[in-house]
């Protein structure tokens, strides 16, 4: 099926066919190497997307909707199904129908994984684990069953965290947000290790507790909790050769983060941070490398940096539609608009270009389609598209 395609440059969008994209360097003091690609639309109208899934071996793949639909897209004919059976959710704010996965084994396991921001009997709020089987030919999900509840339950509507991983052990992770709490110090929730909040799950795909998980042994932390201290990791990625966990995460003013998530790790928030209070623009805390408690970020936006990276979507490039982007991070950009390429190398991370400068988009997510190498790239707003980047020979 013909695509339709748009012309890119580093201003505003035209409207013309099919050429190249040429994309600005961040780093101030170096030229980047420019990519060409065209921007094609995959399918159209999709209401506040925020998470996307291939499902294995299919070529089809899931995305939600934050105020409630999960979607069936066939990225071949751009067809979109709506699935039933979603979980209920509490749309408030930045709540909703967040991330999406499938079991690695979705042919003879059509186990899908959802977060989301459920409420209890007081309308306070918390993040929700489930899973259901899939029929995708019926458009339905099944035997829907939550998980796990990341709790406590609390009053705010914001920072669920919530994205999803299976890592190469099938074991699936769970960013948890910190729900906006300021009190900043060791008294903060992301420090209570008795609690759920700012840290990262990790789950048998049954959603049971793995035996070696870091914390099971120790009566003062939740047994889930793989890594905590974190403030609001919306992107999490396996990288391909390692097998590492990574993560982004949103810092307060600037400090924003990439992370490498090691087993009980204390990642600092919000007792070391690169990042100053919203409010007065001043310190409330350490710099990572002066707390020998916490990990420091392999990579960082400082606070004099001039925009910062508020960051979502993380994928790890192994495709091969982009031969020189082989092993590349690609992060979505909120506030700036557009789509970080990252050069790594081991735990040496660069800032490469600036992909989709300049459209006014959102990105929420990003994935790399197994089977043609396109990137995949969800914009956070309402009657979007569905959007991916090919070669420009291609």
């Amino acid at each position: 099926m013909q695509r339709p395609t748009i012309r890119v440059a580093l201003g505003p969008l035209a409207a013309a066919v099919a050429v190249s994209v040429a994309a600005a360097s961040l780093a101030p003091a170096t030229q980047a190497e420019e990519s060409s690609f065209d921007i094609e639309t995959v399918a159209e109208g999709f209401n506040q997307p925020w998470g996307m899934a291939f499902l294995p071996g299919d070529g089809r793949l899931l995305v939600t909707e934050r105020p409630g639909a999960l979607k069936l897209v066939d990225p071949e004919s751009g067809a979109v199904a709506e699935i039933s059976g979603a979980p209920e959710v509490d749309a408030r704010g930045q709540g909703g129908l967040l991330d999406v996965e499938a079991h690695p084994n979705f042919a003879s396991e059509p186990w899908v994984y959802l977060t989301w921001a459920g409420n209890d009997d007081q309308g306070r709020t918390a993040t929700y684990i489930g899973r259901g089987r899939l029929d995708a030919e019926a458009q339905r999900l099944d035997d829907l069953d939550v998980l796990h509840v990341a709790g406590p339950h609390v009053d705010s509507t914001g920072h669920y965290g919530s994205r999803i991983v299976f890592g190469a052990d099938n074991r699936f992770y769970v960013t948890v947000g910190d729900r906006q709490f300021k009190n900043f110090g060791p008294e903060h929730y992301s420090q209570d290790t008795t609690n759920y909040i700012g840290t990262t799950l990790r789950f048998e795909a049954d959603g049971s507790i793995p035996a070696d998980n870091p914390f099971v042994d120790d009566p003062d932390v939740q047994d889930a909790i793989y890594s905590y201290g974190h403030r609001n990791s919306q992107g999490m990625a396996i990288h391909p050769q390692t097998g590492e966990l990574w993560q982004n995460e949103h810092g307060e003013w600037n400090g924003d983060e990439i992370n490498v998530i090691q087993a009980g790790g204390n990642y600092g928030w919000p007792i070391a941070t690169h990042g100053v209070d919203y409010r007065t623009r001043e310190r409330f805390a350490d710099l990572p490398q002066d707390n020998p408690d916490t990990v420091n970020p392999v990579y960082y936006w400082d606070v004099d940096d001039p925009e910062g990276f508020p960051p979502s979507g993380f994928a790890f490039y192994d495709g091969d539609a982009f031969p020189e982007w082989q092993g590349n991070a690609l992060m979505g950009n909120l506030r700036h608009q557009y789509l970080g390429r990252f050069t790594v190398d081991g735990h040496d991370v660069e800032m490469a270009e600036r992909l989709l400068d300049g459209q006014g988009w959102r990105i929420r997510d990003v994935a790399v389609g197994p089977d043609d190498g396109y990137v995949y790239v969800l914009i956070d707003d309402s009657g979007v598209p569905l959007i991916r980047l090919r070669p420009s020979d291609d």
